[in-house]
């Protein structure tokens, strides 16, 4: 599989590297092109974890903001008795509790209260941005980083297996900017017994599931945002959505459905000509409007 071909590369990142590790041989290729295309991952993956890692190229890079609000599938470890400064196995631990009177029912009813949305904490080394820069970089030189709850959604959490009291397996839905460091953390503190995450594998984005180590998986052209519906266009509707709209016509429904009770991602429709995926619509005032060219993905 060619880096530089445009499309939604499908990666396993080991644990260890960095999510822009992942990316720099993709930009190393890209920088001998004219012009140079554009690359980006679609959503970081701390060093410790591991799992599915896509990578954007070309015009697949315009779809980056369309894979927030989908789906996120983790398998996740909590290590309990113990908390880390930035909630993760690399951090130093800041405060310790009595685990022992842990038990599988305790643990599902503490569990379940974080379901639904919320307000959530990140963590001090998460990715975001604090006065222009990214708050893991000022909390790596000592700095004290104080961040403001954002919104977030877990679907489903369920405990897998339990080695108590030294740590539990738990596998997670969640929509896209959620912080199963945080999660493990705010459960911890709930039972008194403080906690972090120990272990954190991405299983699935979507309908996409991690392929394992190798080479990985391409998803291109009519293949991007399976979760949207699509609108049949010909070639004139095509040539007209240059510069306007066109009627709203038939929609074909979508070949992947979200789990039940998800809330709706709002998904543009796919504009198809011949099958080849040309542009994302919009619908406004009953006639659909071009929001992305993606031709040539």
């Amino acid at each position: 599989m060619a880096l530089l071909e445009p499309g939604i590369h499908l990666l396993h990142k080991p644990a260890g590297p960095t999510s822009f590790s992942m990316v720099q041989p993709f930009l190393a290729e890209a920088r001998g092109r004219r012009p140079r295309l554009p690359v980006c991952h679609g959503g970081a993956l701390d060093p410790f974890a591991e799992g599915l890692l896509p990578i954007l190229v070309g015009r697949a890079t315009r779809v980056f903001e369309l894979l927030h609000p989908i789906p996120k599938e983790y398998d996740a470890e909590v290590t309990w008795g113990s908390e880390t400064d930035n909630g993760d196995p690399l951090g130093a631990v800041v405060a310790r509790g009595d685990a022992f009177g842990l038990t599988p029912r305790v643990l599902e009813d503490a569990l379940q209260q974080f379901v639904g949305w919320r307000e959530q904490i990140p963590p001090a080394t998460s990715n975001k941005r604090v006065g222009g820069e990214r708050a893991y970089a000022r909390a790596h030189r000592g700095e004290l980083v104080d961040l403001p709850p954002v919104r977030v959604y877990l679907h489903e959490a369920r405990w897998m297996s339990h080695d108590l009291p030294r740590a539990s397996r738990l596998r997670l839905v969640v929509r896209g900017g959620y912080y199963v460091r945080s999660l493990a953390r705010e459960v911890g503190r709930a039972l008194g017994c403080r906690a972090h995450l120990s272990r954190l594998f991405r299983t699935a984005i979507g309908p996409w599931r991690d392929p394992g180590p190798g080479p990985g998986e391409l998803v291109r052209g009519a293949h991007l945002l399976p979760w949207s519906a699509v609108r049949d266009v010909s070639g004139e509707e095509a040539r007209a959505l240059r510069s306007g709209p066109i009627e709203r016509g038939k929609l074909r429904q979508p070949e992947w459905s979200l789990p039940p009770g998800f809330p709706d991602p709002e998904a543009p429709l796919r504009a198809l000509l011949d099958g080849a995926l040309v542009a994302l619509l919009r619908e406004r005032d009953g006639k659909l409007w071009r929001e992305i060219d993606l031709r040539g993905t």
